[in-house]
């Protein structure tokens, strides 16, 4: 039998109970971790949250959490928090208060706190984060944080990056503190907020040791501070898309460092007067004038920056042809969009160092494309609408496989449409307004979401493979001569947000399946040749009922955060989605793609629909704009249309409806253009809510059979008006009643007054003369 050995019990005892405790978070940081844990399921118990903090617990150490991250060694202490989307996919996102940051400014050991994307309001609690005086990396970017940035955060003694973006930040830049003028921060992004004073002119002095400074996307004025000539160590500098007036200085192109250059969408301008000489910069990468002012041709002097992948001259008032160095500059992304560029694209230009990104929208660029442009591989958006392009677009075209955004609106394009593989990744297509004519064709990726063939010479029916796209989400065939009955098999792309068939020459009836699209939010069929009645049941049209919590977006947030590190920068001079043009409040208006999930709208005007308005029409309460005019409907107007509770506009004039305009329509609050003219209507025009405070255009109610009411100053049978001629002579009395009673009341004042003196013998006659 083997003999007990003490030793080893006795070094066992002492590493359960003295060393392995080493080897956990202390308990108080494991404490205040679950506090802020608990204050989390406080905040979402009544939402269908899913814990991401399920790992928490009081019996584990929380250096085995997730998202929390410990230092290595004997004694362990937190040293990083990933606390960032805490509620992503919750809808709607709860409102967070600062104050439930509190139960982390305990742990003074933190060097990298990541809190961003958690809809935390109010003001940054810059007393609690001076508790964290080892902070290195401090990130509360997408939030919904208000005021003044603290103070305290650039007294952190050891913080280098700081990233306070996509808050709604205002007042100072840097506090007024002679003893903290110089910090030590690296990085520093403040872009997407709300600031809007001048850029400090000091501000060279205050970050000598910056890399990366990002302050676009606020409302700054005045001009670039000489001051920022001493950030020597610069290599990121985004001033974009603010209100920075002035000359862009010659000598940021100095820094040698320098790689990123962002300076459009101010008013900025560039001197265009003086020759100025720009010393050639390899470092530099990306560089971004738009809206600079810049005039004539392109400046030769970018062509010495032989490193540039990324060129934005949006915007401008440069003209002529594209040079011819342009094809050796290998350009990933090149934005020309919004100038008067003339003559034909080069073949080289998609040669060997084909583009990523080439955004020439709205130029008079004309002549074919060239038939390599399907050598560009990895040409991912490709935007050319508004020009003079013509003849067919080239079959190669078809081997970009990475092709996502292709729009060629607006152009002169004919022929035959590319036949796509079905399992391409192009969700955007934009044919429209073009020269093609034939069937609808239907060659397309299944994948897309985007297809607007609208403004061509498209003959025949609806082909049955349109139901292959099954991730189509807005379908527009408007403006085109399209014939045949709309057939149900549309019911299947069950997808479908937005379905634009206006002005073409459909006939037959409204099939009751397309009312069964659940996710349609916009359906306009006006200007064609359909009778019969309109569907009875609106009940599947969700879409139409419900207001949506979440924006609907034609791109996946995937296709926003593709590979190209620059295109985060600025999204807006690459995703041009075309608007959705309607008949909006009597006007033709374009929609923005960016928020068309805030319209809904059913638009069947100028048919040759009968019968009975469907009372379940008043179902659809997220109804912004209902049209029904230019029919042949019957009946009367349905009280239901009363619980259209968003509907601005309602529009059934040119009709044969009778009866009288139903009073429930006084509860519409949204109202504002009520067109019921050209009918049959009689009867007292409803005078309360909305109903009585809107301005009403008598032409809405015109050519009916007998309407009455204080807004057509047309009085119902039975009421007695007042006669105007009586309050006319009433009007003119009453001045003169007033002004003879002001003369007598005087006039019998003084009398009075002066008795009352010769009484008090406030007068005294003189003695009577001696002659």
């Amino acid at each position: 039998m083997e003999r007990p050995r003490p030793l080893l019990t006795f070094f066992s005892f002492f590493f359960f109970f003295f060393f392995l405790p080493c080897l956990s978070c202390p308990e108080y940081q494991k404490q205040a971790l679950l506090q802020f844990k608990s204050s989390i399921l406080a905040i979402t118990s009544s939402l269908n949250y899913s814990d991401q903090l399920q790992s928490w617990n009081s019996s584990s150490s929380c250096c085995g959490w997730f998202e929390v991250a410990c230092s290595h060694g004997i004694s362990r202490v937190v040293k990083s928090l990933y606390l960032t989307n805490l509620f992503s996919g919750l809808s709607p996102q709860p409102q967070v208060e600062s104050t439930i940051l509190a139960p982390l400014f305990h742990i003074r050991s933190l060097e990298t706190l990541y809190i961003s994307g958690t809809n935390i309001q109010g003001e940054i609690p810059g007393v609690g984060l001076a508790n964290l005086s080892y902070l290195v990396l401090l990130d509360m970017s997408v939030n919904n944080f208000k005021g003044s940035i603290p103070p305290q955060l650039f007294r952190l003694p050891y913080l280098r990056e700081l990233y306070l973006d996509g808050n709604t930040l205002n007042g100072k830049l840097f506090p007024d503190d002679e003893e903290t003028e110089k910090y030590g921060l690296e990085f520093l992004d403040l872009s997407q907020n709300d600031l809007s004073m001048e850029i400090p002119t000091e501000i060279g002095n205050y970050l000598p040791n910056i890399s990366s400074l990002a302050l676009d996307n606020n409302r700054l004025t005045g001009g670039i501070p000489s001051s920022m000539r001493r950030l020597s160590k610069l290599k990121l500098l985004y001033l974009h898309n603010n209100l920075l007036t002035g000359e862009i200085p010659s000598w940021l192109f100095d820094f040698r460092g320098l790689k990123d250059l962002y300076v459009g969408g101010n008013r900025l301008i560039w001197n265009n007067s003086v020759t100025v000489e720009i010393a050639p910069n390899p470092s530099l990468r990306r560089l971004s004038l738009k809206s600079c002012g810049l005039v004539g041709e392109i400046p030769k002097w970018i062509s010495n920056h032989t490193g540039l992948r990324f060129l934005d001259l949006s915007k401008n008032n440069l003209r002529g042809e594209l040079p011819e160095w342009f094809a050796e500059m290998r350009f990933e992304g090149l934005i020309l969009s919004d100038n008067e560029f003339t003559g034909s694209l080069s073949p080289r230009l998609f040669s060997e160092f084909a583009p990523t990104v080439l955004a020439l929208s709205r130029n008079n660029f004309s002549g074919e494309l060239p038939k390599n442009i399907g050598f560009a591989t990895l040409l991912w958006v490709l935007t050319l609408k508004e020009n003079n392009f013509s003849g067919p677009i080239p079959k190669s075209l078809v081997q970009c496989l990475a092709l996502q955004l292709l729009d060629l609106s607006r152009n002169r394009f004919s022929g035959h449409f590319p036949v796509f593989n079905p399992d391409r990744r192009l969700a955007y297509i934009d044919f429209s307004f073009n020269d093609f004519s034939g069937a609808v064709p239907t060659t397309f990726p299944v994948g897309t979401t985007f297809l607007a063939l609208g403004g061509n010479k498209l003959s025949g029916g609806l082909p049955f493979n349109l139901t292959n796209l099954s991730n189509l989400k807005r379908l527009e065939l408007q403006d085109n001569n399209l014939t045949g009955e709309l057939p149900n098999f549309i019911s299947r792309i069950t997808t479908l947000e937005v379905l634009n068939l206006r002005n073409n020459s459909f006939q037959g009836s409204i099939p009751q399946s397309i009312f069964n699209l659940r996710s349609l939010r916009i359906l306009d069929v006006s200007n064609n040749n359909l009778t019969g009645e309109i569907p009875q049941e609106s009940h599947s049209l969700v879409g139409m009922i419900e207001t949506p919590n979440l924006p609907s977006s034609i791109m996946e947030t995937g296709y926003l955060a593709y590979s190209v590190e620059w295109f985060e920068l600025e999204p807006q001079a690459l995703l041009e989605f075309s608007d959705l043009v309607v008949n909006w409040k009597k006007s033709k208006q374009g929609l923005s793609t960016d928020k068309l999930d805030i319209y809904t709208l059913l638009d069947l005007s100028n048919n040759q629909l009968s019968g009975q308005i469907p009372t379940s029409l008043g179902a659809l309460k997220a109804l912004k704009l209902l049209n029904i005019s230019g029919n042949k409907l019957s009946g009367k107007i349905p009280t239901s249309f009363g619980d259209l509770e968003n509907i601005e506009t309602l529009d059934l004039s040119h009709n044969k409806l009778s009866g009288s305009i139903p009073p429930t329509l006084t509860k519409l609050q949204q109202l504002t253009i009520l067109d019921v003219s050209n009918n049959e209507l009689m009867g007292l025009i409803p005078n309360g809510g909305q109903m009585g405070t809107m301005v009403f255009d008598p032409n809405y109610f015109a050519n009916n059979s007998g309407l009455c009411g204080i807004q057509i100053r047309v009085p119902c049978p039975g009421e007695q008006p007042t006669s105007p001629v009586k309050i006319e002579e009433d009007d003119h009395k009453e001045p003169w009643l007033l002004w003879e009673s002001v003369w007598i009341g005087y006039s019998i004042g003084l009398l009075l007054a002066i008795g009352i003196m010769f009484a008090t013998s406030y007068f005294t006659l003189p003695p009577p003369s001696n002659n």
